[in-house]
């Protein structure tokens, strides 16, 4: 039984990785732009509503899987929680550099009721970044995110596989963000991303290419 509620939690979480892969791709984006003009400044907002509704319906069918997989005892549970706090600081330190804003979908909005809303963006903005934790990492958010994830002095089964999925989600995620970077700022994001990690900043420490 705990196998097949394993399987199941894992497909849940691969549900809710296509829903959200398929809705944030450029093709349905280029479809919706056809029938919404330059209202598709509002899809990034409700495209965050419905992914925190998907969430919500998702975790809401998950089976209980409270089990503990480990409780770390003193003092490691004290130098676990430190990395998970070094996690958070540098969570912290990357959204100096994210907009907040245009994640949420609310700067699309606003330049669509300034009248100069560009519809050849889609619904966001992309931008280029090479400054602070970016000159280490090519997605510093989702590296310190991992580290926040894994980095627990108690673990139960359920937060584990949530973890881990959310992880792999995040890493398959890059390949589909680097794509339109990649088409957008051409021969400028190659030459950096052979410089700089994808995710875990190996490269200042190992100074090979990945």
């Amino acid at each position: 039984m705990l196998f097949f509620n394993i399987i199941y939690s894992v497909l849940l979480y691969a549900l809710f990785g296509v829903i959200h892969s398929v809705l944030a791709s450029e093709i349905v984006k280029k479809r919706l732009l056809l029938w919404l003009g330059d209202k598709i400044a509002f899809y990034r907002l409700g495209y965050n509503i419905i992914s925190i509704s998907a969430i919500y319906f998702i975790w809401d069918l998950l089976p209980d899987l409270t089990m503990v997989v480990y409780d770390l005892p003193y003092p490691y549970d004290l130098a676990v929680f430190v990395v998970q706090m070094l996690g958070l600081a540098g969570f912290l330190w990357a959204g100096k550099y994210f907009c907040l804003k245009e994640f949420l979908g609310i700067s699309q909005i606003e330049r669509w009721l300034t009248g100069i809303y560009d519809m050849s963006q889609l619904d966001e903005n992309l931008t280029f970044r090479t400054e602070g934790p970016y000159k280490f990492s090519r997605h510093p958010v989702y590296f310190f995110c991992i580290v926040m994830l894994l980095a627990r002095p108690f673990m139960d089964l359920q937060y584990l596989i949530f973890s881990i999925c959310t992880a792999i989600y995040f890493y398959i995620g890059t390949y589909f963000e680097e794509k339109k970077l990649l088409n957008k700022f051409g021969n400028d994001y190659l030459d950096y991303s052979s410089k700089v990690a994808r995710i875990i900043p190996y490269k200042i420490i190992r100074g090979k290419s990945e």
